[in-house]
């Protein structure tokens, strides 16, 4: 498959990662309807909370899986580029193309989510404010007002895990074809956990994304969601090649024994 074409799968994947995962959080998770009543207007919560957008990035993922994970590997996320790489799955010379382009394809999402919102009367992004536009942060701008800490090991373990997921079902032992469901739900686990501590990102490029459109801290703690989830990816990676791969003997063993049976 030619490079520019796997490129073009992980901007378009990572493009509706953010769109749809983001966009649900910032335009759906606490969405109210205003109904008239027989004495006054009263307005209904029909917004789909934390819930929610934790199922919405995982629907992202699934989805995108199975539309254009064959031609690219289906990554959306410069951690799982690495944790791949680590394990000797993934070529170490398209690691920066892949990169790159998760990236723009999530600065894309996040461009036309802005676009979307700014569509709405009164609404304004208040980058003093925890959470704003879907941006990752910790301490004042944890949403749960997590520490440092407690951010760190949430993406580092969080992303470790995501990342045995990933390479568990994709290897060549594994039940074929339900790999996209077991790492969406996943993700979407994964959301559920962390979305109060967080805001959830174990995606270097959904976190970089938002914060570019809202600036001010937002933007100067992206690094945390770079250096936490790429490690805990590396960690993934190391651990699965020299701990669950098959070694080269047992690969000769396993195709002697399929000769024979």
């Amino acid at each position: 498959m030619p490079l520019s074409k796997k490129l073009l799968a992980e901007f378009i994947g990572t493009f509706w990662l953010v769109l749809g995962g983001c966009g649900s959080a910032v335009l759906a998770a606490a969405f109210t309807a205003k109904a008239a009543t027989i004495s006054n207007n009263v307005f209904f919560p029909l917004g789909i909370g934390l819930v929610g957008v934790s199922l919405a990035f995982g629907l992202t993922v699934l989805t995108m899986a199975y539309a254009v994970g064959h031609i690219s590997g289906g990554h959306f996320n410069p951690a799982v580029s690495f944790g791949l790489w680590a394990c000797k799955r993934f070529p170490g010379n398209e690691l920066l193309p892949y990169i790159l382009a998760q990236v723009l394809g999530g600065i894309l999402g996040a461009g036309v989510l802005y676009i979307i919102a700014t569509g709405r009367p009164g609404f304004v992004i208040d980058p003093t404010a925890a959470g704003v536009f879907a941006t990752n942060g910790y301490d004042n701008f944890s949403p749960g007002a997590f520490s440092l800490f407690s951010c760190f090991v949430a993406e580092f373990v969080l992303s470790f895990i995501f990342l045995i997921v990933i390479l568990g079902v994709t290897d060549g032992r594994a039940a074929p074809g339900f790999a996209g469901l077991a790492i969406g739900f996943a993700l979407t686990l994964i959301h559920l956990i962390s979305i109060p501590v967080t805001n959830t990102s174990v995606n270097p490029a959904r976190s970089l994304a938002p914060a570019i459109f809202v600036g001010g801290t937002p933007l100067a703690q992206v690094w945390l969601f770079w250096v936490a989830p790429i490690l805990g990816a590396l960690a993934a990676g190391y651990l699965y090649l020299n701990v669950f791969e098959l070694s080269r003997a047992e690969r000769v063993g396993d195709r002697e024994y399929e000769s024979t049976h």
